[in-house]
């Protein structure tokens, strides 16, 4: 999901590894192994959590998560949970990382030190806040100075425990006082609109002054400050949980009577600081935070155009794509962005049947082929993963879940065996279970996406051309481990064989087309979420119940619970459009409405990612529908009227314009423009690569004898050509360059250090301003 920028689009992805935990303290019992968890959070948020490792001190994880991050966010962190049976699981330990400083960690592992985890420490959200001081004559005639703190608003507090029905303390402070007020408590909202004012006097008599600003006398005010904190009223005997706080000396006041800015909330300064930052162990993680800044397409074009070239480009070593594989460090990172732009605009097909067929030139042993860590192995590997997750799904998942479900013993090493096993009978549910899968995939070729067959022809006709009458030899098989030997007997049989390559022909034919078996339902997402029943029976309750969701290329179903009948069914058909819900309608975070022609049917999510996931595949699925809207009611209609718009009928047309649209093409959500921004950052940061190339190409135009040794990396078929590309990609980068140095240095310009936008605590923005001063310095 972008975040708009004047005119700059913003993405934020995070891929994270979590490792594995060790020395977590034992617990307070005879077993003192614990059974643990892992959760993501962004800022409070959770948005993942790993599987529960059972009676460990030191649990080993070793679980991936993606997610675009649809939201600004000031930390990444990650709890570490002991599972409790009978009562909450209970918070052993935290790592927070704080967003500016995940580029420090970036694709690295990392040990990180639990810290503890406290009330004084868990804070998010802002606050608005306005200061106002004036002269005030008293019955006496005396002149004193009167202060006046309007709350405005907070955004972004936590959920705690479920709810937030926050207040706010005001405290005017000193070494000789303390005065505290309190605004009303606002109910079942983290972004409580208080528009509160307090007044307070600052007791000291001065002349009257007819200045614009009032003088102080500097000592006076630095021992005066307005703190504001932030409350959770709570029912429970706990007491009220605290949020946060901010503080400010009254010396902002000094240049003039009135101020006005928004704050981050922050902890308070004697939270537990007693623990030793070793005693609650450390957890190991790998982080690869990504922002993207993505202009409008036609500053794009130059580079994109030669991109886009790259397969008709003579040799094709000498092309734009192919030299990026050259430079970058891994031929994994190249291929990524890559693949998704060439898919996009359905050029993926003739360039990597290019880049194969200068592979197998290449190549001596038949043997090897497409076995290296080449650029094209890595681009044939992620277009199978983009074009083929389906096809994956649909073809194995039913298998899997059989093997899952039965849980028969498959163990045929004697050596390993349990107590009570019998080798014959694991041997045989083994060979039941490799047979079920064997043939869910040769069965499966008139399935296999049309874009893999295309590239498996290609593949299978430059193999052919290169080393005729070698690919049909067959290696006899051998065994480190003589049961495998045993087992293998079982498929050593023709009608194996043969259907193997029945599978292999068909999968490489020419000409063969998907028939996008639409008979058969592709399931796109499934999980538990939360609706607010529609009002279908005239006297029913509208209330809010749990569900387990289903969504196919058919329809969108929820039922009772996974497995059950479906309770109710949308064909895709009826989905006239997939909005989000204004939090206002329910006081209910992460809702979104699926409005078909006679209601909408309401739906909270987990969190923020899970929302926008269900968002984006809902509208991506229903896009190519005819009747979708162009407008929608972004607040719910509840007392007879709609909240956005107080419009009174139910069925009165949308106030708002609907989002943008999305590609219809469910398996390939692309987006051209994001995916040349990432090749343009990969060019750029290895450019010291593309001079050194430049300069090979130079040397081995103009020296014939053995290649130099510093230049031997690069792939240099034809020097001219290569020179005049590479030439070409840095002009290209070089122009891109200068587009954001200028649209960071206007941003710099407007934007005012306490805005909403970039409340004061902003590190990020701190560090930014820090480094746009030293660029302006450098630059006069």
């Amino acid at each position: 999901m972008a975040v708009e920028d004047e005119g700059l689009r913003v993405f934020q992805s995070v891929k994270i590894k979590i490792g594995e935990a060790k020395n977590l303290p034992s617990y307070p019992g005879p077993s003192k192994m614990r059974d643990c968890y892992c959760t993501v959070n962004l800022d409070q948020e959770e948005v993942f959590r790993t599987k529960i490792v059972e009676k460990s001190l030191c649990p080993f994880y070793g679980e991936d998560f993606y997610c675009e991050i649809p939201r600004s966010f000031r930390h990444l962190s990650f709890y570490i949970f002991d599972r409790d049976v009978f009562r909450r699981d209970s918070i052993i330990g935290k790592v927070a990382i704080q967003k500016e400083d995940l580029q420090k960690y970036h694709n690295r592992d990392t040990w990180f030190q639990l810290q503890h985890v406290d009330a004084d420490s868990e804070v998010q959200g802002k606050v608005h806040l306005e200061l106002r001081l004036s002269e005030v004559i008293t019955d006496t005639g005396v002149i004193c100075h009167k202060l006046a703190t309007r709350i405005v608003e907070c955004q972004g507090l936590p959920i705690v425990n479920g709810q937030c029905d926050p207040y706010a303390t005001v405290t005017l402070a000193g070494p000789f006082r303390s005065e505290a007020k309190k605004t009303k408590v606002k109910r079942k909202t983290n972004n409580p609109q208080f528009d509160e004012v307090f007044y307070f006097e600052v007791t000291r008599p001065c002349s009257y002054s007819k200045k614009s600003h009032f003088d102080f006398e500097e000592e006076d005010v630095d021992k005066l400050e307005i703190r504001v904190d932030l409350w959770n009223a709570s029912n429970l005997k706990f007491g009220d949980e605290f949020l946060g706080e901010l503080r400010i000396p009254l010396k902002v006041l000094r240049q003039s009577s009135s101020y006005e800015a928004w704050y981050f909330l922050q902890p308070r300064d004697n939270g537990s600081k007693n623990l030793k930052p070793d005693d609650l162990g450390s957890l190991r993680l790998n982080v690869v935070y990504t922002e993207d800044h993505v202009f409008s397409s036609d500053y794009y074009s130059p580079l994109r155009d030669l991109l886009l070239k790259s397969a008709d480009v003579e040799p094709v070593s000498a092309s734009a794509a192919h030299i990026l594989g050259e430079v970058c460090r891994e031929k994994q990172e190249a291929a990524v962005p890559l693949v998704r732009l060439l898919l996009h605009y359905g050029r993926v097909v003739p360039f990597i049947s290019a880049i194969a067929s200068a592979e197998v030139k290449r190549t001596q042993d038949p043997n090897t082929i497409f076995r290296g860590n080449s650029l094209a192995s890595k681009c044939i590997d992620e277009t199978m993963k983009l074009a083929g997750m389906h096809y994956l799904h649909v073809t194995l998942k039913p298998a899997i879940e059989e093997i899952c479900q039965s849980h028969k013993p498959c163990e045929i090493d004697p050596v390993k065996l349990k107590d009570g096993e019998n080798l014959e009978n694991n041997m045989e549910n083994l060979r039941q279970y490799v047979d079920r899968v064997f043939h869910a995939i040769t069965e499966s070729g008139v399935s296999c996406p049309t874009v893999m067959c295309d590239i498996f022809f290609s593949l299978r006709e430059a193999a052919a051309k290169r080393f005729q009458g070698d690919l049909s030899k067959s290696k006899s098989a051998s065994f480190k481990e003589s049961y495998m030997a045993t087992f293998y007997e079982f498929f050593n049989e023709q009608k194996y064989a043969d259907a193997v390559k029945n599978f292999l022909d068909l999968i490489s034919s020419s000409g063969r087309r998907d028939p996008k078996s639409v008979e058969q339902p592709i399931l796109l997402k499934e999980g538990l979420m939360i609706k607010r029943a529609q009002g279908r029976k005239r006297f029913g309750m509208k209330n809010f119940k749990k569900r387990w969701f289903r969504l196919t290329n058919h329809e969108f179903t929820y039922h009772k619970s996974k497995g059950d009948q479906p309770l109710y069914s949308i064909p895709i058909e009826n989905i006239l459009a997939v909005e989000k819900l204004e939090e206002e309608s329910f006081k209910m975070k992460n809702m979104f409405q699926v409005i078909q022609p006679e209601r909408a049917l309401y739906i909270q999510a987990n969190n923020c990612v899970e929302a926008k996931d269900w968002i984006d595949i809902l509208t991506k699925v229903s896009q190519c529908n005819q009747k979708r809207l162009t407008v929608y009611h972004p607040s719910a209609y509840l007392s007879g009227h709609w909240l956005c718009c107080r419009a009174p009928s139910d069925s009165a047309p949308g106030c708002s314009p609907c989002t943008g649209g999305l590609p219809a093409n469910i398996q390939l959500d692309i987006d051209g423009d994001r995916e040349t921004e990432r090749i343009y950052s990969l060019f750029n940061s290895y450019m010291s690569k593309l001079e050194k190339m430049q300069e090979a190409c130079g040397s081995k135009s103009v020296y014939d004898g053995p290649e130099q040794e510093e230049y031997s990396t690069f792939v240099i078929d034809d020097p001219q050509e290569t020179y005049k590309t590479l030439k070409q990609v840095i002009a290209g980068v070089g122009a891109l360059e200068q587009e954001h140095a200028q649209y960071k240095r206007d941003k710099f310009k407007k934007t005012k250090y306490g805005s909403q936008e970039h409340p004061i605590g902003d590190k990020s923005f701190q560090n930014y301003i820090r480094q746009q001063s030293e660029t302006s310095t450098h630059s006069i």
